[in-house]
């Protein structure tokens, strides 16, 4: 209620501001207190709102003036266009997934999950909790707080089978979120100029922290079931690459999960070529018909570069992931994320570790499984009846996304774009391709807000995609 009040007094302030001379006297907190039955520290909220965006000043013991507006200059910065040189084509601007819709829009293109889909009340518990602690005022260990990195090991070691020996909490390394993970991995393991195979489609993060790092990329083609066995071992016979980069465990975009002996098939190959398999468990907790079965817990030589993000099940302001390696390749990572960024708060360590570790985390997980389960088949069953001319390959079993193919024909640029104009947002799907996309593609996130318009988004994506043929 109070901050309803603080925006009225904002809003009234700022239109008469717009009309009013510089200098001019800003009307006094007891009047304003007056005019909007305001208490005095929402007056003084207001007042400090105002001061921060630089439109008033306010001189202790004499009032509170309007702030004198300089005229712009134009400002030529064509300077840099010579200092910067040519850009890479994968760099340029923000991709689609990560764009602010407006608050009206129906939003199918983000890739985090809504935020009734996330355990607020533990995570805010947990944020008081660790802030009474000394990971407030201390630093952490360069490869991250031991009791995270045991947690991250023993959920590893729970699904390693018998006979393979588990990790240690040591062979983990703590990271601020997993694309930094992403970047260190590439340029500790696989180097400027050197090849690295990648699953085609993928994740567009792992593509642009390749291109970041000066990694050479080489497309795997991957399906509902992920790649032929034969194109991996051709791709690492051709190309001498030393690792390959994939989501075997509800991929992003395709939702695809790898069989169990599909992905030891993949682990053999590398450890034939001496290289390592980068396994990116990003939806682990995103479980909906099955469960996920990492790779890494059938390894124990150090083949498999595991990577586990807490961020879209926990929280996306506690970015907290882990890479778990071992051997050489553990030291190469630890050396490159210490020189890129020393250490992870602490802070948000103890949380994210007290988070996890509540009993009522396994309860919050239990219901988002449902939950997910419930938006994904309201948003199948809408395509399916309103739009059937965008093909569904398979019924992701885990995740957040939908991958849906395009008539051969489409304009999937104009077709976003036509249907961003009638609010409805969906997501290009060649920012997920590392070379030419194969056919035109978007990519949809059931987890999003608003589940209960999506047989209108399915309307839309079905007129407008008559329309762009």
């Amino acid at each position: 209620m109070a901050n309803d009040s603080t925006d009225r007094i904002v809003a009234d302030l700022r239109r008469w501001i717009a009309t009013a001379p510089p200098g001019a006297r800003v009307p006094s907190n007891r009047e304003l207190m007056a005019r909007h039955g305001a208490s005095p520290v929402t007056v003084q909220k207001a007042m400090r709102t105002l001061v921060a965006l630089g439109l008033v000043d306010s001189r202790p013991g004499v009032g509170t003036f309007v702030r004198g507006i300089r005229p712009p200059r134009p400002v030529d910065y064509a300077w840099q266009t010579s200092a910067l040189g040519a850009a890479q084509s994968r760099l340029l601007g923000l991709p689609s997934a990560q764009r602010a819709p407006s608050p009206d829009a129906i939003a199918l293109h983000a890739g985090y999950p809504d935020r009734e889909l996330l355990p607020e009340r533990l995570v805010r518990s947990a944020i008081a909790r660790a802030a009474r602690t000394d990971a407030a005022a201390t630093r952490s260990p360069v490869a991250g707080a031991p009791d995270l990195q045991a947690w991250f090991a023993a959920e590893l070691a729970s699904a390693a089978p018998a006979g393979v020996t588990p990790p240690a909490a040591r062979d983990v390394l703590i990271l601020s979120g997993s694309q930094s993970g992403l970047s260190s991995i590439f340029r500790a393991l696989v180097g400027p100029g050197q090849p690295l195979l990648i699953e085609s489609p993928t994740y567009w993060g792992a593509i642009l922290a390749a291109t970041q790092a000066n990694v050479r990329l080489v497309p795997v083609a991957s399906g509902p079931d992920g790649p032929d066995l034969d194109d991996v071992d051709r791709a690492f016979e051709q190309t001498g690459a030393r690792a390959f980069y994939v989501q075997p465990t509800y991929a992003n975009p395709t939702g695809a999960q790898w069989s169990a002996e599909r992905g030891r098939a993949v682990l053999d190959i590398a450890r034939r070529h001496g290289a390592f398999l980068v396994e990116d468990d990003w939806a682990h907790d995103l479980a909906i018909d099955t469960d996920p079965r990492p790779i890494a817990a059938f390894d124990d030589d150090g083949h498999v570069i595991y990577l586990r993000s807490l961020t879209k099940s926990v929280s996306p302001a506690l970015r907290v992931a882990a890479v778990t390696a071992r051997g050489p390749a553990r030291e190469r990572i630890l050396a490159d994320r210490a020189a890129e960024s020393m250490y992870v708060s602490g802070l948000l360590q103890a949380a994210s570790l007290d988070v996890v570790t509540q009993p009522a985390w396994r309860t919050h997980l239990r219901s988002v499984r449902e939950q997910l389960r419930a938006r994904r088949d309201v948003l199948v069953s809408s395509l399916a009846e309103h739009a059937p001319l965008a093909h569904l390959e398979h019924v992701p079993r885990g995740g957040l996304n939908l991958w849906l193919r395009l008539p051969g024909d489409t304009d999937v640029e104009g077709f976003v774009r036509a249907c961003e104009g009638r609010g409805v947002i969906v997501a290009d799907g060649a920012e997920w391709f590392p070379a030419e996309a194969s056919a035109p593609h978007i990519r949809l996130n059931y987890s999003g807000p608003s589940p209960e318009r999506y047989p209108e988004a399915a309307r839309v994506i079905a007129e407008e995609l008559d329309r762009a043929l």
